[in-house]
């Protein structure tokens, strides 16, 4: 599971450089690399950022260490 939650992370990363480069400098970096918003390859990072997020959601849900004595 720690390899799907690095690659997700990664993704939400790069989504929001993305989204920064979009806010401040009206910049898609995706689209820029991978020919345009409307192509395929764009459209599928796109679709991976937003599925990334969806997933990302789940890292509020999960303890990251256990404070509690063991018997």
């Amino acid at each position: 599971m720690k390899t799907l939650d690095t690659v997700t992370l990664l993704l939400v990363i790069i989504g929001a450089i993305n989204w920064g480069l979009i806010g401040f400098f009206q910049f898609d970096l995706v689209a820029a690399i991978f020919g345009g918003a409307s192509s395929v390859v764009s459209r599928i990072i796109f679709a991976l950022v937003g599925i990334a997020g969806l997933y990302a959601i789940s890292f509020f849900g999960k303890d990251r260490y256990d404070y509690r004595e063991k018997d």
